[in-house]
């Protein structure tokens, strides 16, 4: 099989797999609601309004378009240049770690367009595909669903520490998903194993431009 019908066909699986996960949830579950999988894991669903962490950017919906729109170009860009890469015989570990960033990136994309159009509210009950009165938001303007909660550390901070002394505290916090995890990992792969190529990419290209 050659190497771009790998790529495509991972792609096929990563995004089928984000997407598959992100409907059970919606379809299963209200929002807040949790699953016990083990003490250090669970399945927790919240909806991202923005950004990571549940930032936003700008003022209701004029920022979650102008996000959502610039999802879109960075996902391009990133699609590019994985072409690029893959006409100037990247190593595959490249090839794959963009893909995965790729895959993330879109995943959490398809919630932003799409979700608000053929989900119905989560709040207080389980969600509607395609419900008659139509969804609980527009184009550009749906939720990312997240799931994946680590609360493998918790504990009180000593009344002594600053700031957050007698606060409770909870290592690692933030609820993420299956897309944010292929950036992550996509990121991690390029950041251990192939800062050597994005080195020597830029000698080449410091001595074609001298």
């Amino acid at each position: 099989m050659k190497l771009h019908h790998k790529l495509i066909l991972f792609s096929i699986f990563l995004l089928a797999l984000d997407q598959v996960v992100k409907i059970w949830i919606k379809t299963h579950m209200m929002l807040g609601e949790e699953i016990a999988v083990f003490d250090w894991f669970r399945i927790l669903f919240v909806e991202n309004n923005g950004m990571a962490f549940g930032m936003e950017f700008g003022d209701g919906k004029a920022g979650k378009m102008f996000l959502s729109l610039f999802r879109i170009l960075a996902v391009g860009a990133i699609g590019w240049y994985i072409v690029h890469l893959y006409r100037t015989k990247a190593p595959k570990g490249v090839l794959f770690s963009f893909t995965l960033i790729f895959c993330g990136a879109i995943g959490n994309i398809i919630d932003s367009l799409f979700y608000g159009m053929i989900f119905s509210d989560s709040h207080y009950k389980i969600a509607t595909m395609f419900p008659p009165d139509g969804g609980y938001s527009s184009f550009l303007h749906g939720k990312v669903v997240d799931m994946l909660y680590f609360p493998l550390v918790q504990g009180t901070f000593p009344t002594w520490f600053p700031l957050w002394g007698g606060e409770e505290f909870i290592f690692f916090r933030p609820v993420f998903n299956l897309a944010d995890s292929y950036i992550t990992i996509g990121v991690l792969l390029l950041i251990l194993f192939y800062r050597k190529f994005f080195a020597d990419n830029k000698k080449e290209n410091a001595k074609a431009e001298a």
